[in-house]
């Protein structure tokens, strides 16, 4: 087993194509999972472990955001642990990749914990909305939901227009090699979970924290429109004759 230096050289190199991927993802939470990867690698856990360990952090923290009075201690101990379950979340592949030992049961249970993930931490702001938001009106419950259905049909949308696609065109589908850019690098840093777990900061301040996840509502909303036309737009291009 090599030095940590060593294993952080390989791991660099064993990074996914920064195409299509946040500021956020590429400067912040791929470098933490590289870390966290090099760890794990040290410490001979298999991705599948490190996979569960970014559900462990993750979990725990939304469990807490649904049954705990908001407060700035609160604030911090969930942005901490939602910053950590996505760093896992980035070390878990790229342990993979390093190992060589990924395979369709790690990809699923990844995605089963993200699409967990994406369905609870909505579910919990909801939950924390009912129990201690002291709403202008109850209209706001119904926020959640919403932001809930635009996430939850992004990623499977996107899932499915990556898996389509490739069963179409060939298994090199959607990896066309291509210049990243750092314009839209920039602009999907409002459709990056990192960035949107930074809401969570404001959990000390209800009303700070309800106009921010609004906001964030809406944005997600607008990406989502914008994303769906784009694949299908896509898809449609690789329809036969």
């Amino acid at each position: 087993m090599g030095s940590t230096g060593t294993v952080l050289r390989e791991l660099r190199g064993a990074q996914k194509s920064a195409k299509g991927v946040s500021l956020y993802s590429r400067y912040v939470n791929r470098p933490a999972g590289r870390f966290l990867a090099a760890g794990a690698y040290r410490a001979g856990l298999t991705p599948n472990q490190v996979t569960l360990i970014s559900a462990l952090f993750t979990y725990a923290a939304l469990a807490a955001v649904a049954l705990v009075e908001p407060s700035w201690t609160l604030a911090l101990l969930v942005y901490a642990a939602l910053a950590i379950g996505f760093a896992f979340d980035s070390a878990d592949g790229q342990l993979a990749r390093l190992t060589g030992r990924g395979g369709p049961d790690g990809e699923w249970l990844d995605h089963v914990v993200d699409c967990g993930k994406l369905v609870l931490v909505h579910t919990a702001v909801l939950i924390s909305f009912y129990r201690f938001g002291e709403l202008p009106s109850d209209a706001w419950l119904l926020l959640p939901l919403g932001f809930q259905l635009a996430a939850v049909v992004t990623f499977c949308a996107g899932l499915l227009r990556e898996k389509l696609g490739k069963a179409a065109a060939g298994a090199t589908a959607g990896t066309t090699a291509a210049p990243v850019s750092r314009v839209r690098a920039v602009a999907l840093l409002p459709a990056d979970y990192g960035v949107f777990c930074l809401v969570f900061l404001l959990l000390g301040a209800p009303g700070a924290f309800r106009a921010g996840y609004a906001v964030l509502a809406v944005v997600h909303t607008l990406f989502l429109a914008a994303f769906l036309t784009k694949w299908f737009r896509e898809l449609r291009a690789l329809r036969p004759g």
